[in-house]
């Protein structure tokens, strides 16, 4: 049974995601272009935190961070590698959205990377509605990075 909850970003049965996630960002970018928080810079009251379980086991993780009262921004969103393709990126992405939407939020942006291994997450946040837009709040032009946005109203 799939579940979707907001937690805290510190829970002790949460290291593995971490990890993969730290591990996945550290494999093809290099470092002066990694955007990613950890648990504790996640753990702090702008930031909307939530895990997905499968029957308990932590399985995939997301969250966004708000900007000003109006926007927010994707961070950390991730999912164990042997639970891809079975559409829990969407449903969790999905789950980011709606949230959002209801914390009041009329518009949500991300960076991700260039690099060929985020090319299905940047397919993914194209299906969704997400469109290419210029670097947003704190971040500059780095060829490293891939930034989109879209509307919530």
């Amino acid at each position: 049974m799939l579940t979707i909850a907001r937690e805290n970003p510190t829970g002790a049965d949460l290291s593995l995601l971490f990890e993969r996630h730290t591990a996945d960002m550290h494999a093809d970018t290099p470092p002066e272009s990694i955007h990613m928080m950890d648990a504790s810079e996640l753990d702090i009251p702008e930031v909307f935190f939530f895990v997905m379980r499968d029957a308990g086991v932590p399985v995939a993780m997301g969250a966004f961070k708000r900007i000003d009262d109006s926007h927010a921004e994707i961070k950390s969103m991730h999912v164990l590698i042997e639970r891809r393709g079975g559409g829990l990126s969407r449903r969790l992405l999905d789950h980011l959205v709606a949230e959002a939407q209801a914390a009041g939020f009329t518009r949500l942006s991300l960076e991700t990377g260039v690099q060929d291994m985020f090319g299905p997450a940047r397919g993914l946040y194209e299906r969704a509605g997400f469109a290419q837009c210029p670097p947003f709040e704190g971040y500059w032009d780095d060829p490293n990075s891939y930034f989109m946005t879209r509307s919530l109203a």
